[in-house]
């Protein structure tokens, strides 16, 4: 009997960890007996000035210490936990832990409770927990302690204490958890936990054998394994035979729990990893998960923690914000963003010091990081992070703005190693976590290039792992079909419009080496404008702008309606025309020659008359939007709810087709409600969306108002958008990262994708080998994760030296290029239109190391100022609202910029012609020219802008 006293006391002590978590030491202590009534009280005391926990582990220590222990005690131990609420506790000590998968599961599913508990929170507390208390996973003393808890607390803490109480029963809490919130009608929390809508196929999982987790997969059974009836009093349920019997569904919200677990161990261990996983797989939530257990492990350590998330697109700041790191974890932590559309006017350092985590775009971080290098107070060091997540992480690549930021952090890597050898304090460097969906092949045709190109970015990444997942052998992949159109037989809009195009070659008697409507004419072209700019040769360069603009119309009218192409023209010409009126008087700018020539071409004569007549006779249009149009009415009239996106090369495509879906009546009476998505940039002459306006119409797509989409490349990486049932590529091929990306759209059941392909185009073509490389890609990924730990480590600090040493050799070259550099008043730019002498390097400042800036009151006499709609950014510090144009020709210079109440012109340099050392360029970036820049001197120019107020006012 001693033996056995022993036995058990040493199995409560084994057990104490899991006890700990599973006792509500309150209503056990009622029921036991052999602890008289001194040591109680002890317990109590200590569960109510300090916690639960430490009343748990006291309890233990007394059952310990008391000798010797009454017969039957561990029996009423036992039935004390039983009655007290704590039956998983119970359950644990009488029949020994559950097999370590169930524990693992059940402990998955205390996690997701925790993690959604911000959602859970929002429920009708009275009526879950009435229903729960019926299906049995509350006690009477639950009931009334949660009913007390909202009747003094409110709604959410009882929620809080209902969501702490239920995690303590047994395995199958969970399910009967989902059932209680189908039954009161919490279809949006029943969809938060499982990424599906309650519906006919929700399964009670109440076999204590088998791991409860699996309410999170979509049911898929095979044809070797019946479900097979469990009796269960005053239920019926079923039980599944194995784990392997269900398949994982592709949804971010139900992603499996063990699944997370798995990709996730290496960083929750404090590990660099790459998750590569595929869109709509849970990416982002996965590493909302691995940041939460980051922050609360470093508080429980008592080490500060910060967490920055990088992304690639201003409009992803918000959506991870708003839909992941904010709304899961805004209770315990501080989460803010910040982004180039952010209206917050406050330094960016201040926003990383006062929040947790913060969200932003990579450029804001490497500008803040640089400003630290250089010695400025206000910036940001890598030592001040302790995690940082890096989205779409495939594009930490050479010149990458990723990758700058992670050759900072290898840097001081291989510095801290040096100094760990000479025994001296390191530096902290952050965490890495890297999430992409594909990192591509980087253009490999044979696999071992493949296989270095994946080992390239774990090495940029500084990645332990790369973290692939099985998403399950019977996960479907949308079916895909490529629908070909023929060439068409006869253009007579085309041909018109390469007439046109002829005329001016014989104006400006050029000679084109290429077919026109093609990319080879664009770039023939182009650099036929850029050496007649060079030469100061006007009539040639004005007669290549305008001819790219008539080669854009050619492949316009391949790709989408004549009268679209021709519409393109026609504004393009009004828009020309309007720059050559100046504002105050009304009065013409002078015009050349060739201008007069180029306008009379298409605007008073029979071309556009011509032009105009063809662009109504549906006879001639392009077989590919015929094949579009099937697609289309067949996607809408063969499904019962059909939501779907086309993809497209241009802003111009996207815009004409949804005008197109729009204006037919046979889409209308299908049920189509089509809207376009087009990027934020304003390189474009094409009018941008913002971030709010491309949140408004994501928004109206998520809530079916709209049901199909017409998006540039901006829909394809990263955005999230609600599940479709068909994507189609039109006329657009990539490469294979935006292809699996685009394809991953489609994530609904029996979803389709399909490429529309013109005859002869080459895209079917392209298709084909994107193919190949994604398949490429996968075993490339495959032997990476195969190699032997030791020679994975090898390689890596191979490629992270090379990267090194090459970033080592550009920061040189670049010094050696700096003391070369000559006075900035050597340097002159005049007007890339009408030659006009603009200014010198002397007169331009820099803000921020980003924005060149002529504040000089002779440059201000030579432009012209017109609002911009398109041109909106709103960022810390500055805002742009309009751009600057010449005064003598309309030629755009750049943009008014309001930087900390000053107006600033901001010259783009592309458009002016550069002069050094009396040879001309074409330069299209700043750091193209090699002369070192003057910072602007705010203080000095506000007292400037500030004297000359004064004197307008005294006048």
């Amino acid at each position: 009997m001693a033996a056995d006293k022993d036995a058990n006391i040493s199995l409560i002590e084994d057990l104490r960890p899991r006890l700990r978590k599973l006792i509500e030491i309150e209503f056990v202590l009622d029921h036991l007996n052999f602890l008289d009534n001194d040591n109680k009280d002890l317990i109590r005391t200590k569960a109510r000035k300090e916690s639960n926990l430490k009343a748990v582990d006291l309890l233990i220590d007394t059952i310990i210490r008391i000798r010797p222990l009454p017969k039957g005690w561990f029996r009423e131990f036992v039935d004390a936990l039983s009655a007290g609420g704590c039956k998983h506790a119970a359950t644990y000590v009488e029949d020994s832990p559950p097999c370590p998968a169930l524990e693992a599961e059940n402990d998955n599913c205390v996690r997701l409770i925790e993690l959604l508990s911000p959602s859970l929170l929002g429920m009708k507390t009275t009526d879950v927990c009435w229903d729960c208390f019926s299906k049995g996973i509350l006690t009477i003393e639950d009931r009334e302690i949660i009913l007390a808890e909202c009747q003094n607390r409110g709604n959410m803490g009882g929620a809080r204490e209902l969501l702490r109480r239920i995690v303590r029963f047994p395995p199958g809490w969970f399910s009967t958890f989902l059932k209680a919130l189908q039954d009161t009608e919490h279809k949006d929390l029943y969809k938060e936990l499982t990424g599906e809508s309650p519906g006919d196929n929700f399964i009670a999982i109440d076999n204590p054998t088998q791991p409860q987790s699996q309410h999170l997969l979509k049911p898929q059974y095979k044809n070797t394994t019946q479900n097979k009836p469990m009796s269960h009093p005053g239920r019926d349920t079923y039980a599944l035979e194995t784990v392997s019997d269900i398949t994982l569904e592709n949804n971010a919200v139900g992603l499996h729990v063990r699944f997370i677990m798995d990709v996730a161990r290496p960083a929750l261990e404090g590990k660099n990893i790459i998750i590569c996983l595929p869109t709509g797989s849970g990416k982002t939530r996965v590493a909302v998960y691995i940041t939460k257990e980051h922050l609360d492990s470093r508080r429980k350590e008592g080490r500060p923690g910060k967490v920055v998330v990088l992304v690639n697109k201003v409009p992803l700041v918000e959506q991870h914000y708003s839909t992941e790191f904010w709304k899961f974890l805004k209770n315990k932590y501080k989460v803010e963003r910040v982004s180039g559309d952010s209206q917050l006017k406050i330094s960016f350092t201040d926003i990383v010091q006062k929040n947790d985590i913060v969200i932003c775009t990579a450029q804001l971080l490497e500008n803040y990081l640089e400003r630290s290098h250089s010695g400025d107070d206000d910036g940001i060091q890598l030592s001040d992070l302790s995690l940082i997540v890096i989205d779409e992480c495939h594009h930490t690549q050479k010149g990458g703005v990723y990758n700058h930021i992670m050759i900072r952090y290898l840097k001081q890597k291989h510095k801290n190693a040096k100094l760990k050898k000479e025994q001296k304090d390191t530096v902290a460097i952050p965490q890495i976590l890297g999430l992409t969906a594909s990192p591509g092949v980087g253009g490999a045709k044979k696999i071992d290039k493949a296989e270095e190109h994946i080992l390239r970015i774990c090495a940029n990444l500084d990645a332990y792992k790369i973290m692939t997942g099985n998403l399950g052998e019977n996960k479907k992949e949308p079916h895909k079909k490529i629908a070909t159109a023929e060439e068409r037989k006869e253009d007579p809009f085309g041909d018109v419009l390469k007439g046109v195009m002829n005329a001016i070659h014989i104006h400006a008697e050029l000679n084109p080496t290429c077919d026109l409507g093609t990319q080879n004419y664009e770039q023939w072209v182009v650099q036929k404008e850029q050496n007649a700019a060079k030469e100061e040769n006007q009539k040639v360069r004005v007669c290549a702008e305008h001819l790219r603009q008539y080669n854009e119309a050619l492949y316009l009218g391949k790709t989408i309606r004549m009268w679209d192409a021709f519409s393109f023209l026609d504004k393009y010409f009004d828009e020309e025309l309007k720059k050559k009126v100046a504002p105050e008087d009304e009065e013409a700018i002078i015009k050349t020659d060739t201008e007069r020539f180029l306008f009379t071409l298409f605007k008073g004569s029979l071309f556009k008359v011509k032009l105009q007549e063809l662009a109504k006779l549906p006879q001639y249009e392009n077989n590919s939007l015929a094949k579009l149009r099937t697609k289309i009415l067949h996607e809408f009239t063969s499904r019962e709810k059909a939501r779907g996106i086309i993809f497209t090369k241009t802003r111009r495509s996207a815009i004409a087709l949804a005008q197109w879906v729009q204006e037919n009546s046979k889409f209308e009476e299908v049920g189509v409600k089509a809207c376009h998505v087009i990027g934020g940039g304003g390189q474009s002459v094409v009018k941008p969306m913002t971030a709010a306006e491309q949140r408004d119409v994501l928004n109206k797509f998520q809530n079916a108002e709209i049901n199909l989409l017409i998006a540039t490349t901006v829909a394809e990486e990263g955005l999230d958008i609600a599940a479709c049932n068909f994507v189609i590529r039109y006329e657009l091929v990539t490469n294979e990262i935006a292809m699996i990306q685009a394809r991953g759209r489609g994530r609904a059941e029996d979803s389709s994708y399909t490429l529309v392909a013109g005859e002869g185009s080459g895209v079917a073509e392209r298709e084909s080998v994107n193919e190949y490389r994604e398949k490429m890609m996968s075993k490339a990924i495959d032997k990476v994760k195969k190699l032997d730990q030791e020679e994975y480590e090898k390689r890596i600090k191979e490629f992270q030296i090379q990267a090194i040493m090459e970033e080592r050799v550009r920061t040189t070259k670049k010094k050696q290029k700096g003391m070369k550099k000559e006075s900035p008043s050597k340097v002159k730019f005049s007007c890339r239109s009408c030659n006009k002498p603009v200014c010198s390097g002397e007169d331009v400042e820099i803000i921020e190391n980003m924005h060149r800036v002529n504040v000089t009151p002779q440059f201000k006499e030579l432009f012209i100022q017109r609002e911009n709609t398109s041109l909106v950014k709103r960022l810390l510090d500055y805002e742009t609202n309009c751009f600057i144009a010449c005064k003598d020709c309309g030629q755009r210079w750049g943009s008014m910029m309001l930087y900390r109440g000053i107006e600033c012109p901001c010259l783009h340099v592309k458009n002016f012609l550069v002069t050094y050392d009396e040879k001309r360029k074409n330069v299209n970036k700043w750091s193209e020219l090699g002369i070192q820049l003057p910072a602007f001197d705010y203080a000095e120019h506000a007292r400037s802008v500030a004297e000359s107020s004064e004197d307008e006012e005294s006048m």
